[in-house]
């Protein structure tokens, strides 16, 4: 495990922008109204992407999000606002069902929309937590995998699904995978569980990542899937806690955090790892295990 200084040295570690292109592809961003995402967003924009969707929870904010991105970069007609919530399954699935029949392409899925919560709360039916960044993120990963496919097929290319983790899966107590049933156990009202919640979350990501990646090889799927750590950085994730743990995060950003821009290529370098990152664990723009 990595030590406290080592950390300190990946923060300080300047990352480079890896893709210097992405002329002709769609690539679909979740979460892509603020912070990582929208960061992202811009890059892909500015690289020429044909098509960038901004899957957000919030129209509106979506909407300003593209204005951003159109003015910092004088391009226009090429980010559109989808709305997305991954707390709810229903539209999860509207949006994976529109995104299949209205995009002749998908090359890149960026999953990067997460929240932390340190209270208890649910969305159908779980602890949202694990609904919004477990559940809807993996359904939303399955139901576009087919058009991912499709697109692989279609232009003799491997399109890339990413999804956004944390270093903090490694902090995970995890006593819920104790049980018989983790999801079941996930389920059960437990205010204390809160504390550990978040960190759950991102380590059921990497495992799920892993599994998918060694149930769909590339040989049969021709989609690489992975995942990824971008780091501390300067983002709204810490909206939903407490004044407590948010004091304590706020001092070590002001120590330690990268901007959403400089976090944003680590992103940017997951959506265009090659085939050895397959089922891989990325962090520092770098494979990692």
């Amino acid at each position: 495990m990595a030590t406290f200084l080592d950390s300190v040295r990946a923060q300080r570690k300047v990352l480079p922008i890896i893709p210097t292109s992405f002329e002709g592809e769609t690539i679909i961003i979740t979460g892509a109204n603020t912070g990582l995402g929208l960061e992202a967003a811009r890059h892909c924009v500015r690289l020429g992407a044909s098509k960038v969707i901004l899957a957000v929870r919030s129209l509106a904010r979506g909407e300003t999000a593209k204005a951003s991105i159109e003015a910092s970069t004088n391009i226009t007609g090429v980010a559109e606002v989808w709305h997305c919530d991954l707390a709810s399954y229903d539209s999860v699935k509207e949006f994976a069902k529109r995104a299949s029949s209205d995009l002749k392409r998908i090359d890149r899925v960026i999953e990067n929309a997460g929240l932390a919560f340190d209270q208890w709360t649910t969305a159908e039916g779980s602890e949202t937590t694990i609904t919004v960044n477990v559940l809807g993120t993996f359904l939303l990963a399955m139901l576009l995998l087919p058009k991912l496919r499709e697109t692989g097929q279609m232009t003799g290319t491997k399109p890339t699904l990413t999804i956004l983790t944390s270093d903090l899966h490694a902090q995970a107590k995890f006593e819920e995978s104790k049980a018989d049933d983790i999801f079941a156990e996930l389920e059960v009202k437990n205010q204390s569980a809160m504390i550990d919640r978040y960190n759950v979350s991102k380590i059921l990501e990497v495992y799920t990542v892993r599994a998918l990646a060694e149930r769909l090889p590339l040989s049969q799927s021709n989609v690489i899937i992975n995942t990824l750590n971008p780091g501390l950085c300067n983002t709204d994730l810490i909206r939903n806690l407490g004044w407590f743990f948010s004091t304590i995060i706020k001092i070590f950003r002001l120590l330690l955090a990268r901007t959403a821009e400089e976090g944003s290529r680590t992103l940017l370098h997951a959506a265009v790892a090659g085939e050895e990152s397959h089922g891989s664990y990325l962090s520092d723009c770098e494979i990692k295990e």
